[in-house]
């Protein structure tokens, strides 16, 4: 498939994962990919596999200042077919451990960060693009470890509702992805043992009972990305292998 011949799409958060599945498929089938990432060494990584053509970008999503540089670097790039609004992280714990630090950098970085970036962007979107947030099954899970997590999650699906409504009159689509326990680095973050139980938990709840992969989320992403899904606009997507059910 030649689906994003001449085309040219912007994924935050592309240097791992989901991501950067994404961004190599993109190339794969004929487009141009610009990405950002936060880690220098992730990013040196990705500027090795990727193509000469791609942009490579260091930008913290959680930063008001990164959204106007983000602007002004796509601005030189070219206009856009495709944004998708990845970058974001994690961190779990009860409600008792939730503190105004913790509450603020999720928030800036899961909520803030992409209402900025789409307010920065707007304007680089062409007639007939897609916007894509990727969004979390957490939401509707109810896991006791993951309020703030899930409330960020779920201010995501709504805004890109509101966004749908908002640029629908420009022919630019916009939807949700909602993955549920995909295989990527999203949860390295916690010590091995923890982790290993913390996605067992999840797993024994999942119909096809496995994890999936990032190369699975990103098929779906780039359908909602691609003139595949031209229908398609307010829409949730979940890639969590039976795992919720809204």
């Amino acid at each position: 498939m030649r689906r994003f011949e001449g085309k040219r799409i912007l994924i935050t958060g592309g240097t791992n994962g989901m991501g950067l599945a994404g961004a190599l498929r993109i190339v794969k089938e004929g487009g141009q990919v610009a990405i950002t990432g936060l880690h220098q060494q992730r990013l040196q990584q990705a500027k090795k596999i990727l193509p000469d053509t791609s942009l490579i970008l260091k930008n913290d999503a959680g930063c008001e200042a990164d959204s106007s540089a983000l602007r002004d670097s796509i601005l030189q790039w070219g206009m856009l077919d495709g944004l998708w609004l990845n970058a974001g992280f994690a961190e779990i714990g009860s409600p008792e451990s939730v503190t105004a630090e913790t509450f603020n950098r999720m928030m800036n970085t899961n909520v803030r960060g992409p209402m900025l970036q789409l307010s920065a962007l707007s304007g680089s979107l062409n007639t007939h693009s897609s916007v894509l947030v990727t969004s979390s099954s957490s939401v509707y899970e109810g896991a006791a470890m993951t309020s703030l997590y899930a409330a960020t999650k779920g201010a995501v699906i709504a805004m890109v509702k509101s966004w749908a409504s908002a640029l629908a009159e420009r022919q630019i689509r916009a939807n949700t992805l909602v993955p549920g326990p995909i295989e990527t680095n999203f949860r390295h973050f916690l010590p091995e043992e923890s982790r290993q139980n913390f996605e067992s938990s999840v797993v024994s709840q999942v119909p096809l009972g496995r994890i999936g992969t990032a190369e699975e989320a990103a098929a779906v992403a780039l359908f909602l990305l691609s003139d595949d899904s031209s229908f398609v606009t307010g829409s949730q997507y979940a890639v969590d292998g039976g795992l919720i059910h809204y």
